[in-house]
């Protein structure tokens, strides 16, 4: 049975483009799980193929604006990011497809790994907020 990830309000990092995109990634989760629960046993479905598509476009996306948001807090967390997202391609183009795993298996992986991510992304956007409050006090902020 597929994974469903529906938006919680307490995802939100307060960047409109990170939250939307965010939003988007878990939407597509779950337009994969409505795929799997539609097809027919685990033949060729065009449609999951392209939804897959297009969350790895829009994962690589977003990955280029988070890095542009985290440039900030210097080379470690640009570092992380970069692996995350090294790791995030390895495993969708060379062991989470369908030669390897059904399209549930497929899908739940992605939803659990969008989640994380979104997870870890809250994370991140507080340290990004104190980072910037400590090049710009309060007093100066404008």
């Amino acid at each position: 049975m597929p994974m469903l990830t529906p938006w919680d309000a307490a995802y939100e990092v307060g960047d409109p483009l990170i939250d939307a995109q965010h939003r988007a990634l878990l939407s597509l989760c779950d337009v994969l799980g409505a795929r799997c629960q539609a097809a027919e046993g685990d033949g060729a479905d065009p449609v999951f193929d392209q939804t897959l598509d297009r969350l790895k476009s829009l994962a690589r996306e977003h990955f280029e604006v988070e890095a542009e948001r985290l440039a900030p807090l210097g080379d470690e967390a640009l570092e992380d990011h970069r692996f995350e997202c090294d790791e995030f391609e390895y495993l969708v183009e060379q062991i989470a497809t369908t030669e390897n795993f059904t399209r549930v298996e497929i899908q739940r992986f992605l939803a659990l790994w969008c989640l994380g991510h979104v997870r870890g992304a809250i994370d991140q956007h507080v340290a990004l907020t104190l980072a910037l409050a400590r090049e710009r006090p309060l007093g100066q902020r404008g």
